[in-house]
């Protein structure tokens, strides 16, 4: 029985005229960066669930990839360009078992094609993105390494995108992501959902890793990076899926609803102009009225299985924010409350300084500034939001000095145009006593 080719039909449209090898080189090289950005997690989940090697997996991929920039400014792209890499990885994966073994058994050929046939009927690629998911949070793994792990694993993230997420420097967090797969197949981790017993401990990685994926593309769209924003589409979807698997999880729901909300109020973030407008100056009327809507009704799905956990704390905090779509006035004090049972649960730097920006809103400026002293230096050196924070504390303080200086760090920090240009202006605003 002959191999089944990858592809299928050729997509009208997609490729240059025959005679302009150039643009279809181009076009095809557009179409694989395409598919590699927004499908890389789910082909390398597909590819894992048969071969129980997420090692194997991701090489296969590659592999197809660049079969496919061969291939395809030739051939045409074809109408389903994941199932084609799909089916072209299967077929290295198989070439790669030919040199291990004589031949395959009739059955497990038989099996192959079946799951090919059946990827083929239904149109899209399955997903087994959670079981990979759980997979990168087994306990074999080490705790700190679990998320940027399945962020690579996942959604092909690499060390240098990730390592301002986690404040560790590129070259290190490449070495922690190599020790980390190696371990994976070492220990020859199964792809099955963990047990009971088990769950709730991954499932908490699994819920960092997708708001961190979210957290990146969010901030790297505003910043010019054209893979941000479907990045951050990617960890909602993802989100999604977990919520609709998973309703008896509050945090689930939770995270969903703390990521619609942030993303319903990406329209207002920036003027006509470019220039950028800080959350408590921006329209909401300019929200993403349906989004918000979505994010209320994934809290409330999380109301009857409550329980004190990260992300419905601060999901809690965007919907105080939220609030000011219907007319009323932002609760700074709830929302300091809201802040301080998060730093109690989950006292990160992120959370601290939440908490010290809330205070500043509620005239608590000296207390802000001295939860903000309480901090480690060598945590808040290269963390932004902790110096832009303390620049507009110390400015209400009237410390002209050591405000211009703070405003100096954060702008050197900030990595968004528009977000540099508006702490420009406002250092530029004060005036010297």
């Amino acid at each position: 029985m002959g191999r089944a080719q990858p592809g299928g039909g050729v997509r009208s449209g997609r490729t240059a005229p025959r005679g302009d090898a150039r643009g279809r080189v181009t076009a095809a090289a557009a179409e694989v960066e395409r598919v590699a950005r927004l499908s890389y997690g789910r082909l390398v989940a597909t590819l894992a669930m048969r071969t129980g090697s997420v090692q194997m997996a991701a090489d296969a991929l590659s592999d197809a990839l660049l079969r496919a920039l061969e291939t395809w400014p030739v051939r045409g792209i074809p109408e389903k360009p994941e199932a084609w890499l799909v089916t072209a990885a299967r077929n290295r994966l198989s070439d790669a078992r030919r040199h291990d073994r004589v031949a395959a058994t009739a059955q497990s050929h038989l099996v192959r094609l079946e799951e090919e046939r059946a990827d083929r009927t239904r149109g899209t690629m399955p997903d087994h993105l959670l079981n990979l998911l759980f997979v990168c949070a087994h306990p074999a793994i080490a705790a700190s390494i679990r998320t940027p792990l399945m962020l690579q694993v996942v959604l092909g993230l690499d060390a240098r995108r990730m390592s301002g997420a986690f404040l560790i420097s590129p070259g290190t967090l490449g070495q922690r992501l190599t020790r980390a797969r190696a371990k994976i197949e070492a220990a020859g981790i199964g792809f099955a959902l963990p047990s009971p017993d088990e769950f709730e401990a991954r499932l908490d990685h699994v819920l960092d890793a997708i708001y961190a994926a979210y957290t990146v593309g969010a901030e790297g769209h505003s910043a010019g990076d054209a893979k941000g924003a479907p990045l951050a589409s990617e960890a909602i979807w993802l989100g999604s899926v977990l919520a609709s698997e998973m309703p008896r999880q509050a945090e689930a729901q939770a995270l969903l609803a703390l990521m619609l909300y942030a993303e319903a109020r990406r329209p207002a973030r920036t003027g006509p102009d470019g220039a950028f407008i800080p959350l408590d100056e921006q329209d909401p009327n300019l929200w993403n009225a349906r989004m918000l809507d979505d994010a209320d009704l994934a809290m409330r799905l999380a109301i009857p299985n409550a329980s004190l956990g990260r992300y419905q704390i601060e999901a809690a905090i965007q919907a105080a924010h939220a609030d000011r779509r219907r007319g009323n006035p932002t609760d700074w004090t709830g929302i300091a409350a809201l802040y301080r049972g998060l730093v109690s649960l989950h006292p990160s730097i992120g959370a601290v300084t939440g908490l010290a920006a809330a205070l500043g809103e509620t005239g608590r400026g000296e207390e802000a500034l001295a939860l903000l002293d309480d901090i480690p230096r060598d945590r808040t050196t290269g963390y932004q939001p902790w110096w832009a924070v303390r620049a507009h504390l110390l400015r209400g303080k009237g410390d002209v000095e050591g405000a211009r200086l703070a405003y100096d760090r954060a702008t050197a920090l900030s990595t968004d145009p528009a977000i540099r240009a508006f702490l420009s202006q406002r250092k530029a605003s004060m005036r010297r006593d």
